[in-house]
């Protein structure tokens, strides 16, 4: 079997999905090429495993003030471009298209009748997990942005439904020094950063940021930009992580068992949505602006325990192999049976 497998570059939290899909396809021996859009080819980092890869702009959301900015992404991208690059993706080579929330090989695959199949966050709010924003726009969204023959989703929760747990892979060497803390806040502004943290002298703030502050800040937050290795030997060591409301990042930061603070990206209907979620689990506290206040009763929180999500990947792979693909329940059922939810999650339902 030879896969194509096609993965969104916006953000980081596909590329460390696809990241943990390259080792478990690799074990198998599979046959894979690896195709991305979302961002410029420039903006890709720590890509090794995923050898000679493809790239092409896609489609992408622009933000601005810590929100999805309307015109700007109007702006950004072209839908004739897109189209073309629907039309240039060759897939008379593959037997199918492994795809998380990716257009142009999920179009392509549909345009050419290569059989496709989607693994992604955006596949569990198909069903009726808890959700914020959900409207007419965003289920077209959710169903022709990256359309497929069979739509796998994960979550932290099945809530009843046949989902997946999140695709996790952490740093083994875990401790927990709760003076350190982990930002991760890539749509707010540098200063409107350095300004919230600033006051709390008594933690160390480690900043991964794709922007500079105007001035340097104060010698208790440490900034840099993001690097995955070192991001996740810092997450492993910290005692809680301040982020948007992306999906891997608080699937990691809960499988450490590390406190977690998201404020989410407003007018992102996944973010929004993930927030609902992790406050029904009690799994995050949340703020809706750079809060000092919200932060201040964060910082004094308990720390959660761990939960210990199984290798998906490792059994995923196997699952795609048989060809049945139909038939996701069992696969799904034995996941889940692998671990131990918390008691408090036991009975949550939206």
């Amino acid at each position: 079997m030879r896969i194509l497998y096609g993965v969104q570059g916006t953000g980081n939290g596909h590329l460390s999905r696809a990241r943990v899909m390259a080792k478990a396809l690799k074990k198998h021996n599979v046959d894979v090429d690896f195709f991305f859009s979302g961002r410029q080819a420039s903006q890709f980092f720590d890509m090794q495993c995923f050898g000679d890869y493809q790239v092409q702009s896609g489609l992408t959301f622009a933000t601005q003030s810590g929100r999805v900015s309307v015109p700007k992404t109007a702006m950004q991208n072209s839908l004739l471009a897109l189209m073309n690059d629907i039309r240039a993706l060759d897939l008379s080579r593959y037997d199918v298209v492994l795809n998380d929330f990716e257009p142009v090989s999920a179009w392509a695959a549909k345009r050419q009748g290569i059989p496709s199949i989607g693994v992604s966050h955006q596949a569990a709010l198909k069903f009726a997990v808890p959700k914020v924003g959900d409207n007419w726009f965003n289920d077209m969204l959710l169903n022709y942005f990256a359309p497929v023959d069979i739509a796998l989703g994960c979550h932290w929760h099945h809530f009843g439904f046949p989902i997946l747990p999140p695709f996790v892979e952490v740093d083994g060497d875990v401790s927990h020094c709760l003076q350190k803390i982990i930002v991760y806040l890539p749509f707010e502004a540098a200063d409107d950063i350095v300004a919230l943290l600033s006051p709390f002298d008594d933690y160390q703030f480690a900043v991964f940021h794709g922007s500079e502050p105007s001035q340097a800040p104060p010698e208790h937050i440490q900034w840099s930009g993001f690097n995955r290795d070192g991001f996740k030997h810092k997450l492993a060591q910290s005692g809680g992580v301040i982020s948007s409301a992306g999906f891997e990042l608080a699937s990691e930061a809960l499988t450490l068992g590390k406190k977690l603070l998201v404020k989410p990206l407003h007018g992102q209907f996944e973010q929004l949505s993930n927030v609902a979620a992790l406050e029904l689990l009690g799994a995050a506290d949340s703020m809706t602006f750079l809060d000092s206040q919200a932060l201040r009763r964060w910082l004094k929180s308990p720390m959660p325990a761990p939960i210990d999500y199984p290798q998906v990947g490792d059994s995923l792979v196997p699952w795609l192999l048989q060809g049945r693909w139909h038939e996701r329940q069992q696969l799904c059922d034995s996941l889940w049976g692998q671990m131990q939810l918390p008691e408090s999650w036991r009975k949550k339902s939206p």
